[in-house]
C-alpha cells in the first residue's frame, strides 16, 4: 500500500489516502509501521482523514499495532479520523484504548508530552 509519509523532529506523519481500510491493507500497513521502531525517529502518527470504512480486523490491528509501539517505549497517534469511522471504533469499544486525537497538531503534542514522560521514568531508574 502506497502511503505519504513526513518526517518531522519527533515523528513521522503517515498519512493514509484510501477510503476502505481493510484488515489486509491495515495487516500491510502494520509492516510498514514497524520497521520505524528501529530508527532514530521512532514516534508515528497516522492521518487517517481519507479512510471512510474500516473493518473489524483492520481496527484490531491498529489496537495491535499502537501497543506494540507502548510496548517499545516509542508514540503511536492515530489522527483525523472521519466521523463515521470513529463512531465504528467507539460502538466497537476500541476508540476508549487507542490514543485519538483531531489533529496532527494535538497528535504532536501527545507525542512530545509521552516523550517527556519516557525520558523523566528513565531519569527516576
Amino acid at each position: 500500500m502506497e502511503v505519504k509519509t513526513d518526517t518531522k523532529e519527533k515523528f513521522h506523519a503517515i498519512t493514509v489516502p484510501i477510503s476502505h481500510l481493510s484488515a489486509n491493507m491495515a495487516a500491510e500497513l502494520y509492516q510498514q509501521v514497524v520497521p520505524f521502531l528501529q530508527s532514530n525517529i521512532r514516534n508515528v502518527i497516522l492521518k487517517l482523514k481519507d479512510v471512510k470504512i474500516i473493518d473489524e480486523g483492520a481496527a484490531d490491528t491498529l489496537v495491535k499495532l499502537q501497543q506494540k509501539f507502548y510496548e517499545d517505549n516509542a508514540s503511536l497517534v492515530i489522527c483525523e479520523l472521519e466521523p463515521e469511522v470513529e463512531d465504528y471504533l467507539d460502538k466497537a469499544e476500541l476508540l476508549e484504548v487507542m490514543n485519538v486525537t483531531p489533529t496532527e497538531s494535538e497528535a504532536g503534542d501527545i507525542v512530545q508530552m509521552e516523550e517527556i514522560e519516557r525520558d523523566l521514568m528513565n531519569d527516576e531508574e
